[in-house]
């Protein structure tokens, strides 16, 4: 492809992922406004966007991103980022990167989610998704769940059904370039604490490398991996909204958090790459849960 072509299609990809931050940013929002002041005292909060800058390994401009963080009365803490990078990788990471063996020059844009609810009847969640170009070009992303209390972590839960639906329905759309069982296997095999022999939530899907050869296939699936998280989470919060928790409640979800920290310091590609190459700090440990217990 010509140097026109790909830059084409790095703006399109880069443009969804901030128009589905905008998009995602409304909606909880709009779910802050609406959580019921019973449960929920306070001011309803809004996202403060905060931009960022960095280097590459040779220090040279890299790019950016902008946080988008919300610390709020049901949200406890929820963090919508976009980011656009380039540059070179460093030698240690190019034999682990499709492409960059060849060149190193590299180019990434993507979106990235994470919500800590305040109600512990309403699970955290995660998504991400991205397009990254080196000598070659693919989409990588999905979407996981964690309910934090254990009566609610099992596979015929009224939301881990719904979300997998969900999940499901954005890849058989899209049958001829994604394949929903392989990416279901992905999740479930990748977010799994090895050391506590348990998963991290309920699953969901993830993938990565992915390139079919129809690139406006496999953006139009990423797309539509981004609007049924966009679909399905608000939903999952309001059924949840009004249910009332207890001290214990509260206590379960501080300790299951843990396992989000564990999973996210030792064993989050994401996290892991992003510390190594210079990324922005607050931006990738923004993951973290606000508070958290180790009993």
């Amino acid at each position: 492809m010509n140097v026109s072509g790909i830059e084409e299609r790095k703006a399109r990809a880069r443009s969804w992922f901030e128009r589905l931050r905008d998009d995602i940013c409304a909606a909880l929002e709009i779910l802050e406004d609406e959580a019921p002041g019973s449960l929920y005292p306070g001011r309803a909060e809004r996202f403060v966007r905060t931009p960022w800058q960095r280097s590459d390994h040779t220090g040279r401009p890299g790019g950016g991103g902008v946080m988008s963080m919300m610390r709020g009365r049901l949200f406890e803490k929820v963090g919508v980022h976009c980011s656009t990078v380039h540059g070179e990788f460093a030698p240690e990471f190019r034999n682990q990167i499709p492409g960059a063996a060849d060149d190193p020059a590299f180019w990434a844009s993507g979106i990235s989610l994470i919500a800590h609810p305040c109600n512990p009847n309403i699970p955290a969640v995660h998504m991400n998704t991205r397009f990254v170009v080196t000598s070659k070009a693919w989409f990588g992303g999905g979407a996981d769940l964690t309910p934090v209390l254990e009566r609610r972590r099992t596979q015929d839960d009224p939301d881990t059904l719904a979300f997998h639906a969900a999940m499901r329905a954005a890849c058989e759309a899209h049958a001829d370039v994604a394949d929903y069982g392989k990416y279901k296997n992905w999740c479930d095999e990748y977010f799994f604490l090895p050391h506590r022999k348990e998963a991290r939530g309920i699953g969901g899907i993830f993938y990565d490398w992915h390139d079919s050869g129809d690139w406006e296939a496999d953006l139009a699936f990423t797309q539509d991996v981004g609007r049924a998280f966009l679909n399905i989470y608000p939903e999952l919060v309001r059924r949840n909204l009004a249910t009332a928790w207890s001290a214990a409640d509260r206590e379960e979800q501080l300790i299951r958090r843990g396992r989000y920290v564990e999973f996210n310091l030792l064993y989050d590609r994401g996290t892991i790459f992003g510390l190594r190459t210079g990324g922005n700090v607050e931006s990738i440990l923004s993951s973290m849960p606000p508070e958290v217990k180790w009993p």
